[in-house]
């Protein structure tokens, strides 16, 4: 099989590619990669707590590699530490990098440019495939991942801290990706078939915080969505989740 490391971002796009990469058996994931903000040691963008993504992966059973950012760290310091970090999975022989984007054209022609920079091939087993009919396979599956994090331009307070089920696509406004492909909101899984046993924990506090971004911020490149974002103020709502 094609050896190749997995971009994990903790939520459903990833836990549901991971399991199609799986099935497939064409290529075998030696381990998943994981940006995270070193300043509060959560994921990027996500804000899930380093302690859950630990958990998470170890009912996974895969090796964790994460790349750790400051909160504020400008895009070219982005670009170099992940340079530094896909050349050396290149020279472990990992030739393949999976992620589970699905339709963000510019966000994979980035990808494929820098992976291109080290000769590895990018491998996407969503991409392009119809956002319904994806989250609906996922929850057939047996799947179950809770919201962390909305953006607070697009969805309110009550989005929040929900487990992902059929009232949760219902109650979505028309506007919204069923997947949040869009920067809509991410997500933590916490059981399905990738899993031995399920997560346990318990819901924390909702916050809003609101950043001002711009081309330099890292968070353009998060692993979930990586939205292109350009001079505004972003708030988002997020919702803390500890091991039980």
């Amino acid at each position: 099989m094609k050896r190749a490391y997995f971009n994990w971002s903790s939520g459903k796009d990833s836990a549901l590619a991971l399991y199609k990469i799986q099935q497939q058996k064409e290529f075998e994931v030696v381990k998943l990669i994981t940006n995270v903000n070193e300043d509060y040691q959560r994921v990027s963008m996500h804000g899930l707590h380093e302690d859950l993504l630990a958990a998470q992966v170890k009912s996974i059973g895969l090796p964790l590699e994460k790349i750790k950012f400051p909160a504020n760290v400008t895009m070219d310091l982005y670009n170099q530490k992940m340079k530094i970090k896909t050349a050396a999975l290149k020279a472990d022989g990992l030739n393949y990098a999976i992620f589970g984007d699905i339709f963000l054209e510019d966000l994979k022609a980035y990808r494929d440019k820098k992976l291109a920079e080290v000769a590895i091939e990018g491998v996407y087993p969503l991409w392009k495939k119809d956002t319904k009919d994806l989250l609906q396979e996922f929850l057939s599956l047996g799947f179950k991942a809770i919201t962390v994090c909305v953006n607070a331009k697009l969805l309110g307070e009550e989005f929040v801290g929900r487990v992902i089920d059929e009232q949760f696509i219902k109650d979505l406004p028309e506007s919204i990706d069923v997947c949040g492909e869009n920067g809509e909101f991410h997500t933590f899984v916490f059981d399905g078939p990738i899993f031995k046993k399920p997560v346990e924990f318990v819901i924390g506090e909702k916050v809003k915080k609101s950043y001002t971004l711009n081309d330099d911020d890292s968070d353009n490149c998060h692993q979930d969505s990586n939205e292109k974002v350009k001079n505004y103020d972003s708030s988002f709502w997020y919702c803390d989740l500890k091991l039980n």
